[in-house]
Formats: structure tokens, sequence, C-alpha cells
């Protein structure tokens, strides 16, 4: 928070992230009873007093919500097993909380969710993207085909046709 606010200002600021409430926060922050409704809006509309809200505001959200990297962080301890889930069983007496580990249908779901965000490590995307640059380098190869007018256009693609086999070859495909 602003080291540029006030005692009361400071306290308005907490009172305000908590309740929501100009009005109340002048309140309780000590401003006067009387004038409290207007003293509330004119804080809010003083830039350092705006300005340690949104601070406040936004270190407590980001504290809330997890991020990316927190939820691939949870996906892979499932995959792995690190994750243990306490569950709830009912026994002739009593209901025991017993742990366990997850399942595999645990793992497929969490390693679908996985694969969703690394597309390129899942063969449909591969071949998706295979088709694509196939897709382009044949229209690329049309285009200079019809800018080439005295050339026979079925012989270069043709010729087109054979490197790009040999292309794939090289790299593995069939």
């Amino acid at each position: 928070m602003s080291s540029i606010l006030t005692a009361k200002q400071r306290k308005f600021v907490n009172e305000y992230v908590v309740s929501g409430n100009a009005t109340q926060s002048a309140i309780k922050a000590g401003y006067s009873e009387k004038t409290a409704r207007v003293t509330g809006q004119e804080n809010l509309l003083k830039p350092a007093i705006k300005k340690a809200i949104e601070e406040r505001l936004a270190g407590i959200e980001s504290k809330k919500i997890g991020d990316a990297k927190e939820v691939l962080e949870f996906y892979f301890r499932v995959l792995r097993g690190e994750e243990i889930e306490e569950v709830p069983m009912s026994t002739a007496d009593s209901v025991i909380t017993v742990t366990k580990k997850p399942s595999i249908k645990d793992k497929v779901s969490v390693s679908k969710e996985i694969m969703k965000r690394f597309p390129l490590y899942d063969p449909m995307e591969k071949q998706k993207l295979k088709k694509l640059t196939a897709d382009a380098r044949i229209s690329e190869a049309k285009a200079k085909a019809m800018e080439d007018n005295g050339q026979d256009i079925e012989q270069l693609l043709d010729k087109m046709m054979d490197n790009l086999a040999k292309e794939d070859l090289k790299h593995g495909s069939k």
C-alpha cells in the first residue's frame, strides 16, 4: 500500500476491501458519520487511494485464483499418483475415511487434459499439421507454376509431387 496515505486513508482502504461499502468504510476508518457518505465517495476518487485499493484487490485475487502452471502441476501430480484423495466409507457402525491414490480413469482424464495443452504430441494434431503444411506447399507450387507461363503445368505438378514424396520419406513419413 502506498506510503503517501494517511492512517485514516489506509484504514479506509482496508475496510473498503473487506466490505465494498464506501460509507461504512469511512465510518470505521474514523471519519464523521455525518459526512461519511461524501467522504467515502471522495476517497474512492483520489488516485492514491484508488491505486491502493486496486493493488490490494489484485493481491487477493492472485492468491485465490490458480494459474495455468498450478493447474498443470496438479495434473502431473495426479498422473504420477502423487495426489491422495480422502474417501468416506460407511461401515455397520460409523463412517470412516480412507485415502486412495488416483485411479486409472483419473489418470486417463488428466492425461487428456494435458494433451490438450500440448497438441503437437497428439498424433491426430500432428497429422492435421502435416496436412496443412502439405496443402500450403501444393498451393505455393501451383502459384509458381501459373507464374511460369512457358512451362507445362502438369510437368511442374508431377515434379513438385515427387519432391514432396522425397521429403516425406526423408522425414520418416509414409
